[in-house]
């Protein structure tokens, strides 16, 4: 039998709900959760009225990092203006800097709400923790109309009204006849407030073009205005730490104007003459742009030969010092006196070199076309065959070469012969001096490779070798026997 539950009663419930409701609201609002971590907290002391509540934004270049989470007044409640702002730092804003500035600004033009601008400082500072309290010399608030008007007493009200007056005066007053006669055609007899009411039909065109200038300026890549900004810190480096030359440099140009000034018919000329020139230019923009293209591209590529230039430059110097000294009249005077019988022999002998390497190439051909394809050949010639090259049996000849130069103890450098012989006769063909010679052998010879022809064979004198065929020793004809 199962037990019924007793229902919730309509306390219990409500309680319930209004916890829950509690919950949702407190994290909604900024309440920590059980599963957050701590936020980074950054306090801040300002010594003029904030006008920060709570949670104001906290931004960095216009974006939200954080929020303001807790304003305290700074020695009571009474006259001070001091108070202490607590700040909730998101990851977006780390990391914080111990030379970081606050800076309390409108969010609406004149009047409305506020918010912190918070300026993490520059990379060469520590890096702070959480819970590091900035000091009133880095924070500072917005100056307000009430504050501002407040300052102006009568006398201050009575002189700016005089200035205003004295301003509307000197624009509606119309121009003399001399101060006329120097102005531009357009602006002749029009007052300074009609002529200045005049350049605001040109506005429009010197904005549009402004803002196309400001456009470019921001570079076309992530982190060209950053790379300008550090090229024009190194110029400004560089011209600080010129010293003199850059008074020098004032001291020239301003000669250089005051030259123009004496020009200035000249100068006008040239001025007058720019339209045309402009207009020109401004045709061959479409071209000059086009070609930016394949422009970059070259950059791009040379960029790594630029970087090496320097080292390179380096490098050579003490090469150049050398050369230098070694090219100096007294060295390089007495280096050509060592040099001039070198380079007199020099023509001869280049003559008897090219023989040489003609003839040492005519070798080389024979070698590689003849030589080396017959050594490299194994002779077929059961069941003597050996299966090695021709080279390698050649060198293997050189141990029987070597036992014929031992003497009589077996170890001297002279020939020895030993008589023997069997009952075969064996006879050469008649010698050019006598008749043959005569022998005999143990056993019967099988007969003789190559056979001999009668005569040697031709020496051909006018063909190169490397143009011969190269010899096929298995293609050897047998001879008889002896």
């Amino acid at each position: 039998m199962k037990r019924r539950r007793k229902p919730f009663s309509a306390a219990a419930a409500g309680a319930i709900g209004v916890v829950v409701l509690a919950l949702i609201v407190y994290l909604v609002f900024g309440g920590r959760g059980p599963f957050k971590g701590s936020p980074f907290e950054l306090k801040a002391m300002f010594t003029v009225p904030t006008q920060l509540h709570i949670p104001s934004d906290v931004r960095i270049a216009g974006v939200d990092v954080g929020k303001i989470v807790s304003v305290q007044r700074v020695g009571g409640a009474g006259s001070s203006q001091a108070a202490e702002i607590t700040m909730n730092i998101g990851e977006n804003g780390l990391p914080i800097h111990s030379d970081a500035t606050v800076i309390i600004k409108p969010k609406l033009f004149l009047e409305g709400n506020y918010y912190a601008d918070l300026r993490p400082g520059t990379p060469s500072a520590p890096v702070v923790s959480s819970g590091f309290l900035l000091p009133a010399a880095q924070t500072s608030g917005t100056v307000q109309i009430d504050r501002l008007l407040a300052t102006l007493t009568a006398s201050p009200r009575s002189e700016l009204q005089t200035l205003f007056q004295g301003f509307g005066s000197a624009l509606n007053a119309p121009p003399t006849l001399a101060e006329d006669a120097s102005q531009d055609p357009i602006v002749k007899g029009l007052t300074g407030a009609q002529a200045l009411n005049l350049a605001l039909k040109y506005s429009t065109d010197a904005f549009q073009n402004s803002a196309i200038v400001n456009q470019a300026l921001l570079g076309q890549r992530p982190h060209d205005l950053e790379k300008v900004v550090q090229g024009n810190q190194r110029l400004l480096e560089g011209l600080a730490a010129s010293g003199s030359q850059l008074s020098s440099f004032v001291t020239t140009f301003n000669d250089t104007l005051a030259a123009l000034a004496n020009r200035e018919q000249a100068l006008s000329d040239t001025i007058a003459a720019l339209p045309p020139w402009l207009q020109a230019t401004n045709n061959a923009l479409p071209a000059l742009n086009s070609s930016y293209g394949p422009t970059q591209q070259l950059a791009s590529a040379l960029i790594p030969g630029v970087q090496q230039l320097g080292p390179t430059i380096n490098v050579g110097i003490p090469w150049l010092q050398q050369s230098t000294l070694l090219f100096s009249k007294p060295e390089l005077g007495n280096l050509l006196t060592d040099l001039t019988p070198a380079i007199q022999n020099t023509a001869s002998s280049l003559s008897s070199t090219q023989m040489l390497l003609h003839q040492a190439d005519l070798f080389a051909r024979c070698f590689s076309n003849d030589i080396i394809p017959a050594g490299n050949q194994r002779i077929q010639d059961p069941p003597n065959t050996t299966g090695q090259t021709v080279y390698q049996e050649t060198f293997q000849g050189a141990v029987g070469l070597a036992s014929t130069s031992q003497n009589f103890d077996g170890n001297g450098r002279y020939t020895r012969s030993l008589a023997g012989g069997g009952s075969t006769r064996v006879a050469s063909s008649p010698l050019p001096t006598g008749g043959p010679l005569f022998g005999n052998m143990v056993y019967p010879p099988l007969g003789t490779r190559p056979a001999f022809a009668g005569s040697p064979p031709p020496l051909v004198r006018n063909v190169p070798c490397y143009q011969n065929p190269a010899p096929d020793l298995n293609q050897a004809r047998t001879g008889g026997t002896p």
